[in-house]
């Protein structure tokens, strides 16, 4: 999916586990199949999972990952990775990367309320944590910020005045005044899972880090239709500023994936469509 990505496969991961974590030596590894971006998974027998980064930029967060969820789990309702192991650079992989417990469930269909209920709770009980030494992210600052790429995105797709005008809307509305929150800055379908018809887990805390919390409303249209995204709102408790932004995220998010992965994850670009589908029908 990108230029410089590195080679990982199922020898890799065994060459590593073998050398690092002789006690997991023996276990089966399988690629997990996944429209994830940033890093590749492989299930080691049934209870682990390796992760491993595909881009140096990737590399970069997998510290950062493991530092927070650990002291994230405890304080959150659902359950998030477990961090059983941390790799170190070997067998001709040049990155940090980790062994994390596994997580049953499956990604979420449009259309679930109890799911919408539930990830809005997350939401709000993500952003009442307290914020002494946490990390900045790029997804917790303004708006505003994503204006270039995103202007960018639009002339790639054809120069549609609809999306155009919608991204407008959403750079119009008033910018957080608050502190800054604890945001996930990543709920994609795919980092959402679902057990027995509600909120299992929530996956992929490598962009994790406090900012403005609109980010963390794309759910509202990259996971949920229209009568699911009021039932997400009311439970995510906010104001119609920050919903205005989080629109404006899900949009942002959404076109410029769309160009960028349309040939390569089809899966990720037919959601992109589908939640910029989504954006102009409600704005």
């Amino acid at each position: 999916m990108h230029a410089g990505e590195a080679e990982i496969d199922d020898d890799l991961v065994r060459r590593l586990v073998a050398a690092q974590f002789p006690r997991w030596a023996g276990l089966p590894v399988s690629r997990v199949a996944s429209s994830g971006t940033e890093n590749a998974m492989f299930r080691l027998g049934d209870d682990l999972v390796a992760r491993l980064p595909r881009l140096e930029r990737g590399a970069a967060e997998i510290g950062h990952e493991q530092r927070w969820l650990r002291w994230l789990a405890p304080r959150l309702p659902v359950a998030v990775p477990e961090v059983l192991a941390e790799g170190r650079p070997g067998e001709g992989f040049a990155w940090d990367w980790s062994v994390l417990r596994w997580l049953p469930g499956v990604n979420p269909d449009f259309g679930d309320a109890r799911v919408a209920r539930d990830l809005g709770a997350f939401v709000k009980a993500l952003r009442g944590l307290g914020t002494s030494g946490a990390p900045e992210v790029s997804r917790g600052r303004p708006l505003r910020t994503r204006d270039a790429p995103t202007r960018e995105a639009i002339a790639q797709l054809g120069g549609d005045p609809a999306y155009a005008e919608a991204w407008e809307k959403a750079l119009a509305a008033p910018e957080w005044a608050g502190d800054p929150v604890w945001l996930h800055a990543d709920l994609s379908p795919g980092n959402v899972l679902v057990d027995d018809g509600g909120l299992s887990a929530v996956l992929d805390f490598a962009g994790a880090g406090i900012g403005d919390p609109a980010v963390d409303l794309i759910p509202g249209w990259n996971t949920f239709a229209a009568a699911e995204r009021e039932v997400f709102r009311e439970a995510a408790d906010v104001d119609d500023a920050t919903w205005e932004r989080g629109r404006g995220w899900a949009l942002s998010i959404a076109l410029i994936q769309l160009p960028y992965y349309r040939e390569t994850n089809p899966v990720l670009a037919a959601n992109a469509r589908r939640t910029i589908e989504a954006v102009l029908g409600d704005s």
